[in-house]
């Protein structure tokens, strides 16, 4: 389950009513799935998908954007080609697995997936374990163009290129992500930009006002994302071979049933923080993400959302830590205070080997600009709609069951948190 109702909000406040707006009261042609299947096919000069099991989540997506979503003119263009970049790359998997069928067949063995709460240092572990060139993980670049590492230098290099101009074009737009979240084109990112390939993945929910694709999301599952997963670890793997895959989103922790039968010997590693301290943090992103496509953003309804949200994932976690197959157990301030420990903590783990050269690579990673210290920001709950004291209620079964410090002081005028 993805969300519980009013976690963190104060119950003598009545419910917003729900906003539906349809794209043609914005003048804009809805967006349907037949048109942009035929337009994608036309271009790639294929009969048909392979697989045409994202169809129907694609549909639902489409339905709850024109629908539901508010989008401006702007947003409507983007949503389209972000499908359109979506249904090339099925495409040109699918001429890859005719020319080679065998990539089906590739195993992805022990692949350890980092998740947990939101804003508790999960980017930081990430991009610091793949610091040892014996691991792998997806970059924006590929998330994009999943071959674009494997094409001849002038074809990489101009995707990179083009990549580059679209990410300095949405910094215009939305100009506190990277305060929020770094992106670069050659960085790591998370697995909602793969499961949103097929139109499964939690990624629209922080991009667009979509509750009833949401809430058949949750009664669906991910099961069918996780498979696409699979086969697009498959297709990278195939370019760069003999490297342990290591992913990260906080966002698995709604589908970790779905992700163990695709995944069986996959390694899971929690990470906790005080979800008092981070929500502000999850909202304000979420609103940054929203406004560039959207007419107008609720900040309140926002609130709603990401706490009842992570109130159900904080719920995931404390149900699987009973669990004989427990993941590891990590916490913030241990991961930013000693984060070689964490490491070394997560290699005995997942029976991982740290090579003196990957330590190495680590520590100048450490000390180097990349890692460099973001100036800390202050979010307040209370422009969100969240009350703390009642967030503190909420999830005392999450921070008593992990023993989770408390960072947020009652009466403080903000909370401050880093990625």
């Amino acid at each position: 389950m993805r969300s519980l109702p009013d976690a963190g909000v104060p119950t003598d406040k009545p419910p917003l009513s729900v906003r539906s707006r349809r794209v043609g009261d914005n003048r804009q042609r809805p967006l349907r799935a037949h048109d942009l299947l035929e337009a994608a096919l036309r271009r790639a000069k294929r009969r048909d998908f392979a697989d045409r099991s994202f169809v129907r989540p694609l549909e639902h997506l489409l339905t709850a954007c024109n629908e539901e979503a508010d989008l401006s003119a702007f947003g409507v263009r983007a949503l389209r080609m972000d499908v359109m970049r979506c249904l090339r790359n099925l495409l040109h998997f699918d001429a890859m697995e005719d020319a080679c069928p065998s990539l089906t067949a590739r195993p992805i063995p022990a692949p350890l997936f980092i998740t947990g709460m939101p804003r508790s240092g999960t980017t930081f572990l990430h991009r610091l374990i793949l610091q040892d060139p014996g691991t792998a993980g997806p970059r924006l670049l590929q998330l994009v163009y999943p071959y674009a590492l494997s094409a001849s230098p002038f074809r990489s290099a101009l995707r990179k290129r083009l990549v580059s101009m679209q990410l300095a074009v949405f910094r215009l737009l939305a100009r506190e992500l990277n305060a929020l979240h770094p992106v670069a084109v050659d960085a790591p990112e998370e697995c909602t930009d793969i499961t949103a390939q097929v139109f499964q993945s939690s990624r629209f929910e922080s991009m667009y006002r979509v509750p009833s694709y949401n809430s058949w999301l949750e009664r669906s599952g991910f099961l069918g994302a996780y498979r696409f997963h699979r086969r697009f670890l498959q297709h990278l793997d195939a370019q760069l071979p003999g490297r342990r895959w290591i992913l990260k989103s906080p966002d698995h922790l709604f589908g970790l049933d779905d992700l163990r039968q695709v995944y069986p010997d996959a390694r899971l590693v929690f990470v906790h923080r005080d979800p008092v301290r981070v929500l502000a943090s999850v909202a304000k992103l979420t609103e940054v993400l929203r406004r560039p496509f959207a007419r107008r953003v609720d900040r309140h309804e926002i609130g709603r959302q990401v706490s009842a949200s992570w109130l159900a994932g904080a719920h995931n976690m404390c149900e699987l830590a009973s669990r004989r197959d427990a993941p590891l157990h990590l916490h913030y301030r241990q991961i930013v205070t000693s984060p070689l420990d964490a490491v070394r903590a997560l290699y005995r783990y997942a029976d991982m080997v740290l090579t003196a050269e990957a330590e190495e690579r680590m520590r100048r990673w450490l000390r180097s600009g990349t890692n460099a210290t973001r100036p800390r920001r202050s979010y307040r709950l209370a422009d969100f709609g969240l009350d703390p004291h009642l967030l503190r209620e909420r999830f005392a079964p999450y921070t008593d069951t992990f023993g989770v410090e408390s960072e947020y002081f009652e009466g403080e005028a903000g909370t401050r948190a880093r990625a």
